[in-house]
């Protein structure tokens, strides 16, 4: 057993780079574990900071202060992927760091990611490299409309991007986004949006959850369902587009991959995030082991726990719009039985703002997805609603 192979015992200092809800459901997991957890970002009292044993709070370009939390923990791993590239460099200099730094390095331009994958024979959308409005007009003749441009880097959630739906909308479009690197890429006919997250150990053991069904509201993730209406081909597909993933980056820790199931049956890999993923957290509730146990089993190099499905279930996301006329009436929802509520501590609701979100289990998915949805309803309703 060589020292990137040898199991990191309970006990351990854990460290997170970004300290927002992903590191805080994390650090849930890790102190269940037995294990201290550091956590660093430019702000303060954050969600997994007020958790954590010790919170850095320090800009990502200070190389002192990434030293010093580099040095107080015995493994780094990230809830969020946006940050300078030297950080990660920093950090290997004093610590190991699950995903590597070249994994974080693909995953935070969508160009590097869709060629790196393109390269290992996976399947994506086809795309262009944009720098210029000239060279989106010519690609936008070459791949027809309606096309998705996106910036290269720093999007999420929708932000960063937009839908052409004629030649003539380039100009606009590309004056809008103002960045000098983008992708265009061929506009995708798809039936479903999916994702699938998986772990991997430093000794390459492999595990994953069956695939999960997402639907977006504004272009964020609203409602997820599990397991996904897929036939047994198309999951087993997406499985194995996860695994080679995996392999072809050489991912250690837990990595989500998005895709969309066209109107064939094909897939086609939209994106990936080197962490946990919005939604996989329905795991928490609705698995024998949740995204957030696996992440810290995998960076460790544990055994990897279960993947196993308890029962099915459907998570609807909480975001700020809700407390546009007060506070939620959290005493309908906690008189719900089949409500399983998470909020993460965030100090300020803003609409578009993820503050929480509901999980629930019952017979089948639409059950559940139905519990849910009215479980959010009542979040906000006039009068009380019927939660039973």
């Amino acid at each position: 057993m060589t020292a990137d192979t040898k199991p990191i015992l309970p006990g351990a200092t854990l460290g997170v780079l970004g300290s927002g809800q992903l590191g805080r459901m994390f650090a849930i997991a890790g102190a269940q574990m037995g294990y201290h957890i550091h956590v660093y970002s430019p702000d303060r009292n954050t969600p997994a900071g007020e958790l954590a044993v010790r919170e850095f709070s320090a800009p990502y370009e200070d190389e002192d202060a990434l030293t010093e939390f580099a040095k107080s923990v015995d493994v780094v791993t990230f809830e969020f992927e946006n940050v300078p590239s030297a950080v990660s460099t920093a950090i290997g200099n004093h610590s190991r760091i699950r995903p590597s730094a070249s994994v974080l390095n693909i995953s935070q331009n969508r160009l590097r990611e869709k060629g790196t994958l393109r390269d290992a024979g996976l399947p994506v959308p086809e795309f262009r490299a944009i720098t210029t409005a000239a060279e989106l007009q010519s690609a936008v003749e070459e791949l027809g409309t309606p096309g998705v441009i996106k910036t290269a880097s720093s999007g999420y959630d929708g932000k960063g991007q937009a839908v052409i739906r004629r030649n003539s909308d380039c100009p606009a479009v590309w004056n809008s986004l103002n960045t000098d690197e983008a992708i265009l890429e061929q506009y995708v006919d798809f039936e479903r949006e999916v994702s699938v997250v998986g772990a991997r150990t430093p000794q390459g053991d492999f595990a994953v959850y069956r695939p999960f069904d997402n639907t977006h509201e504004n272009h964020i993730l609203d409602v997820t369902l599990c397991p996904a209406a897929l036939t047994l081909q198309v999951e087993n597909r997406a499985i194995e587009i996860t695994r080679t993933v995996f392999e072809k980056l050489d991912v250690i820790g837990v990595l989500c991959v998005e895709m969309f199931v066209t109107r064939t049956g094909d897939l086609l890999i939209n994106e990936l995030a080197p962490r946990p993923h919005n939604s996989g957290h329905l795991t928490i509730n609705a698995h024998k082991t949740s995204q957030f146990e696996q992440q810290v089993r995998a960076i460790c190099g544990l055994p990897l726990g279960s993947t196993d499905q308890l029962a099915p279930a459907a998570m609807v996301n909480l975001l700020g719009d809700l407390w546009n006329k007060g506070e939620p009436a959290w005493d309908r929802l906690s008189a719900n039985p089949s409500a399983n509520l998470h909020l993460y501590g965030k100090s300020a609701a803003r609409p578009g703002r993820k503050m929480g979100h509901i999980t629930t289990l019952a017979d089948s998915t639409s059950a559940a997805a139905d519990i849910a949805l009215r479980a959010r309803h009542s979040l906000t309703a006039e009068t009380q609603t019927d939660t039973a």
